[in-house]
């Protein structure tokens, strides 16, 4: 099942029929095919363990999958070289490396923006201490901006608020939508959370419902 047509105007993502397993007689993720056009944001929702995070990890070319594809445009992800498809993960603590201060670890990316700082609520002080000085919410919003660097095209965030306070979660969302839509990103967003989706995605999808599991 293909979320939408492809268009030869528009940037695509593709995920064609994707196989992948950690024990062979049992695939977490069987014949699942997925296309995400440039300036749609589709929200992924599903139970826990029902294989939604590594989806996310093969969209991002972070896993090969035993079967299958992902392409960018027709042509597969980038070995080398900056990748445009951009992963936000759930846990920035497992997604930042420990031996860096937060002023590296932006700098890496060509992130060092302080119009990004100052939109997602980082402060100029943070870029000097080591990610163990920080909470987990203050870390996401460094993993967020890293991933907004201008050659992305495509952003995958896998329950990327989870560790924030309502409030803060909104300010985080309403930012990073306003930011994808002046920039025409595609998005895939993962969350337990239907209301959520519902109110940030352009299209919702039960991952149960494009995954012939096995």
């Amino acid at each position: 099942m293909q979320l939408s047509a492809v268009n030869i105007n528009t940037a695509n993502l593709s995920a064609k029929n994707i196989t992948f397993y950690y024990d062979h007689n049992k695939k977490l993720i069987k014949n699942l095919n997925l296309n995400i056009k440039q300036g749609e944001i589709i929200g992924i929702m599903g139970p826990s363990g029902c294989g939604k995070t590594t989806f996310a990890k093969i969209l991002a070319g972070y896993y090969k999958p035993i079967e299958g594809i992902v392409l960018l445009d027709g042509n597969p992800l980038p070995i080398k070289g900056y990748n445009p498809v951009q992963l936000i993960f759930q846990h920035p603590e497992k997604a930042i490396n420990p031996r860096w201060q937060m002023k590296k670890t932006l700098q890496e990316a060509g992130m060092l923006n302080s119009e990004l700082m100052v939109k997602f609520g980082i402060s100029e002080s943070w870029l000097n201490r080591w990610p163990n000085e920080l909470s987990s919410g203050e870390l996401q919003r460094f993993c967020i901006i890293r991933a907004l660097n201008d050659k992305t095209r495509f952003l995958i965030a896998d329950e990327i608020t989870t560790m924030l306070d309502a409030i803060t979660q909104a300010q985080i969302w309403h930012n990073l939508i306003e930011l994808i839509e002046k920039r025409n990103l595609g998005a895939c967003i993962i969350s337990h959370d239907l209301e959520l989706l519902k109110r940030l995605c352009t299209k919702i999808i039960n991952f149960q419902e494009i995954n012939s599991q096995a």
